[in-house]
């Protein structure tokens, strides 16, 4: 708990051996020789304190869910107005401000996510204070030091414990602290939530003013320096039980000139039509928030305000807006959920608070994001499901949304170009006897395999296989790898041949067991079906080259370690391998495979090209790899993508250095 007074005391200092000093010597030594105790910290200009005061829905009405209990940290603060033992918090003592804020056993309030929002714009440097005295169901009355003792005789049955742990006096009890408080760091503002005991009372705004001019009078503050934010009542589309209120509240800064009205349009409800949930009060407070940061003089960036500069998205399915990026790499969400309580965006390791408008449309922009692919879901009252407005891709075990942050022309090697020409992918089903199913795979053909001088021509042909939790359809649809073929078969440096993807049987997640290399039993079922069945079926239906010279292997992750496994198993049909950060683990040098890469003479003559790679920024043993088999002797060929993690992006850029070696020996 931070600790804004000195508690230590210095030792006394012997003044008898400075008599010889000057006057000024003297004086400064009799200063430092007072106790600390009795000298106070300066206060910090950079601790921002917010009094905040009102009736229920101010003190908090909805149950806190497990977001809103966990402390964001050590800047946002609240000096407690009551002791909360369960919690460890003391009476005027600061401690982390997390939910509930008033008293134990109060509810989510608006000042909660007022916090939040100011810490995440203000500069590290800049802390949040809060105090907060709350009364459900008080009158503006009940703030007023002249009427507040005749206001307690009169108090409803229910209300008197409420009044009485501030004491009878709540407004008395909030100028205590802020005194003390002002002692650590600079009042900045007042919110205030309260109209609703006085809805219809037409000398409200007058006693709000009444309230406000005594309370900066006691704390000597200066208005324009003290802005009072009031927010609307719960208007439930037009229901609210005392949605009346809100022209008072409205037309309040004709009254108060230093108030400013905090919308409630649009901010969710519970079914009592007086107190909104969880997620009105979130979205209030973040209200309460970009408008005091807005009055402090910072730019707060809304995930409703999009730079004219963002475009939709290359994955965003056509006649959608949304998903856009913007220069900065910040992507952009709408979703049209209504009904919802809390949608987030997950995206790269990360979950984004979507927020709601007036019209129930969700929005969230993300931090800058790395270029290439990304998985995303959406999180809607905590179940994960596919953006409706995002193109669908294979990945994560499931179908998912995806969104492409384009690289600069330098990423022209995996997309479609002009006056190159386009080879196509083709869905084949074709039914495999080993495993008595019908199976799916897809296969590209190189542009001159359909027309009619290239008839007789026969081509290579490489197997490349995705990874873990990916399909058949990730290398034509995540990984471009088509335009990079016909990029590189125009540009004269790839032989044209055949790619054949398949399922490999690793759609599903991993269940455990042994995951060495030549070990595993994850995605084994694959192998049969590949030397049995989906080699055959392919040179049945295209014209393949069909000897081992022709014959390669590639894949990625856990495709990499298929192809150790096959083609280290079946020296026989393939001449060329890769791995892209391949999971290939436990390999012994001696005993894996039979020991073959321990005899690499005999190696290197079989298989005329080994290839290995991997993301800079991924640590999946690649590297290691590569030199224990280039130590052993085998040939090796490596390449480290820069910059890049276990990513689209890494792999698009191992396959472009991989295809040129192919069918050239």
């Amino acid at each position: 708990m931070p600790n804004f007074a000195a508690d230590n005391s210095l030792t006394n200092i012997n003044l008898f051996r400075m008599m010889k000093k000057t006057l000024r010597s003297v004086l400064t030594v009799a200063l430092l020789a007072l106790p600390l105790s009795n000298v106070r910290a300066a206060v910090d200009p950079n601790f921002y304190i917010f009094l905040c005061f009102g009736q229920s829905n101010m003190e908090g009405a909805a149950r806190p869910e497990a977001q809103d209990i966990e402390s964001p940290g050590p800047r946002f603060l609240l000096m407690p107005a009551v002791d909360d033992p369960q919690r460890g918090r003391k009476a005027g003592e600061w401690c982390e401000a997390s939910a509930p804020l008033c008293r134990p056993n109060t509810g989510l309030t608006p000042a909660d996510y007022f916090g939040r929002t100011m810490i995440e714009t203000l500069p590290e440097n800049i802390r949040v204070g809060v105090i907060h005295v709350a009364i459900g169901g008080i009158h503006i009355e009940g703030f007023m030091p002249d009427s507040i003792a005749n206001y307690v005789k009169k108090a409803p049955g229910w209300m008197i414990p409420m009044l009485q742990a501030y004491d009878n006096n709540p407004y008395q009890r909030l100028v205590e602290l802020a005194k003390k408080a002002q002692k650590d760091g600079v009042i900045k503002g007042v919110l205030m939530h309260q109209g609703e005991s006085n809805t219809g009372d037409p000398q409200w705004a007058n006693k709000v003013q009444k309230v406000y001019d005594r309370l900066l009078g006691d704390l000597q503050l200066k208005p324009e320096e003290t802005p009072l934010l009031a927010g609307e009542v719960v208007i439930a589309g037009g229901e609210g039980l005392c949605i009346g209120m809100n022209k008072q509240i409205d037309a309040l800064p004709q009254t108060l000139h230093t108030s400013h009205v905090i919308s409630s349009e649009g901010c969710t409800n519970g079914p009592d039509k007086l107190h909104f949930d969880a997620a009105g009060y979130r979205e209030l407070g973040r209200r309460y928030g970009e408008k005091m940061l807005e009055l402090l003089g910072y730019q707060v960036r809304k995930p409703f305000d999009v730079p004219a500069d963002a475009f939709t998205a290359e994955t965003t399915i056509p006649g959608n807006e949304f998903p856009k990026i913007d220069s900065e790499r910040r992507a952009y969400f709408r979703l049209n959920a209504p009904e919802a309580h809390r949608v987030q965006v997950d995206i790269c390791g990360k979950k984004y608070d979507m927020r709601r408008d007036e019209k129930g449309v969700w929005c969230a922009v993300t931090d800058p994001l790395v270029v290439g692919f990304h998985y995303y879901f959406l999180l809607i009252d905590g179940v994960s499901v596919i953006d409706p407005a995002t193109d669908v891709f294979f990945g994560c075990n499931r179908q998912a949304g995806g969104i492409e942050i384009p690289e600069g022309p330098e990423g022209d090697y995996y997309r479609p170009q002009q006056g190159v020409p386009h080879g196509q992918v083709r869905s084949i089903y074709y039914y495999a006897e080993s495993t008595k199913e019908w199976r799916h795979a897809m296969v590209y053909t190189p542009a001159e395999y359909e027309l009619p001088k290239y008839q007789k021509k026969r081509y290579p042909v490489l197997y490349l296989q995705h990874g873990m939790g990916e399909d058949e359809t990730g290398w034509s649809k995540q990984g471009h790898m088509q335009h990079i073929m016909d990029n590189a078969i125009a540009a004269g440096e790839v032989v044209p041949m055949i790619v054949v993807m398949e399922s490999g049987d690793v759609k599903a997640p991993f269940r455990g067991g042994d995951n060495r290399a030549g070990f595993s039993e994850y995605g084994a079922s694959f192998y049969k079906v590949m030397i049995n069945d989906l080699i055959p079926t392919i040179d049945s239906k295209y014209r393949t080259l069909t000897d081992r010279d022709h014959r390669a292997m590639a894949g990625l992750s856990w495709g990499g370690h298929q192809t150790f496994d096959l083609v280290m198993n079946n020296m026989d049909k393939f001449s060329y391998m890769g791995a892209f950060s391949g999971a290939i683990f436990g390999l012994d040098i001696n005993k894996t495979y039979d020991g073959k890469f321990s005899r690499a003479d005999e190696f290197n003559k079989q298989i005329h090209y080994l290839y290995l790679s991997c993301g800079s920024e991924e640590n999946f043993g690649t590297e290691a790899l590569a030199n224990t088999l280039r130590k052993a002797g085998i040939k090796t060929d490596l390449y480290i993508s820069p910059g890049t993690h276990h990513e689209w992006l890494t792999w698009r850029r191992c396959f472009k250095n991989f295809i040129p070696h192919l069918f050239k020996k």
